[in-house]
């Protein structure tokens, strides 16, 4: 049996089967979270609103305020940024960026989601913000507009912070707002490698290599976290967001994210009924009556 998603009455669900649709699996993650893009609807939870470290999860919220900087005008991809000892020096992840030295937003901004590099996260938060103390207040106000109300940003790239956390739920609706505006900018996320400075490397997301249907989105990993990951995936036509927080180890991200994927696709399906802007009937009136 597949079940009906209601989309703000333009989309459902058919159910196919007469057989009752099992309970979602119970994986062994802290967390996790599991929904449909179009309808927002919850296929699948566990402890959605546990409070969390999110590791480099957070430059998923670091994207969307870029994105947004960048559909607003305010930022070009071809800008340059002149690139601080700060973010030079800051510890992690990283795409081996100079200090003094000139980079494009667009090498930033895939040094940032396809080499999770921390580098590249404050260097774009301190050309926005001019500090990223500043830049986390913004990202703040921006949660705030989200309804993501279980969640503290202190900066940009996700270094541990006790006041810094976030929940799978939160992580659901900033991944979902990221992919509705920004469905072009979006598509980095799917890039497998990135060459900067004569280094590549690789995406950390492994389920771009393992399923096809996969495009997204970040993965994160600290002791505190555990290891994380943030997955979409497209499949005829319907799109899924499945956040899956502190687990064991790289494998185990992988594999529940993989299950939890495969639950929602083969339980759910979503159907256009009709578009927002279609009028779905019409009736004559006499002289106004």
């Amino acid at each position: 049996m597949k079940r009906i998603l209601f989309i703000l009455s333009f989309f459902v669900t058919t159910q196919v089967s007469a057989l009752p649709i099992p309970s979602a699996p119970d994986l062994k993650a802290r967390s996790y979270h599991v929904i449909d893009f179009d309808s927002g609807t919850v296929i699948a939870s566990k402890s959605p609103d546990l409070k969390l470290a999110p590791a480099s999860m957070t430059k998923i919220m670091t994207a969307l305020i870029v994105f947004r900087e960048i559909r607003h005008g305010n930022l070009s991809l071809s800008e340059k940024v002149r690139i601080s000892e700060k973010a030079w020096r800051t510890p992690g992840s990283r795409m081996f960026i100079e200090v003094n030295k000139f980079v494009s937003i667009d090498d930033l901004i895939h040094g940032m989601l396809v080499q999770s590099g921390n580098d590249a996260t404050v260097a774009l938060a301190e050309h926005i913000a001019g500090d990223e103390k500043t830049f986390a207040q913004f990202m703040n106000q921006v949660a705030k507009e989200l309804n993501m109300v279980n969640s503290h940003f202190i900066n940009s790239s996700g270094l541990p912070d006790d006041n810094h956390y976030t929940t799978a739920k939160d992580l659901s609706i900033l991944t979902r707002a990221l992919i509705a505006e920004s469905p072009e900018l979006y598509k980095i996320n799917a890039i497998k490698e990135f060459t900067f400075n004569g280094i590549k490397q690789q995406n950390r997301n492994k389920l771009l290599w393992r399923d096809s249907s996969v495009d997204g989105v970040k993965t994160g990993h600290t002791e505190d976290a555990g290891y994380c990951l943030v997955s979409s995936a497209v499949r005829d036509n319907m799109r899924l967001i499945s956040v899956v927080m502190g687990t064991d180890s790289v494998s185990a991200r992988n594999n529940i994210n993989q299950a939890l994927l495969n639950y929602g696709y083969r339980f759910y399906k979503t159907h256009l009924l009709y578009n927002a802007q279609q009028s779905l009937s019409s009736t004559r009136v006499w002289k106004g009556v």
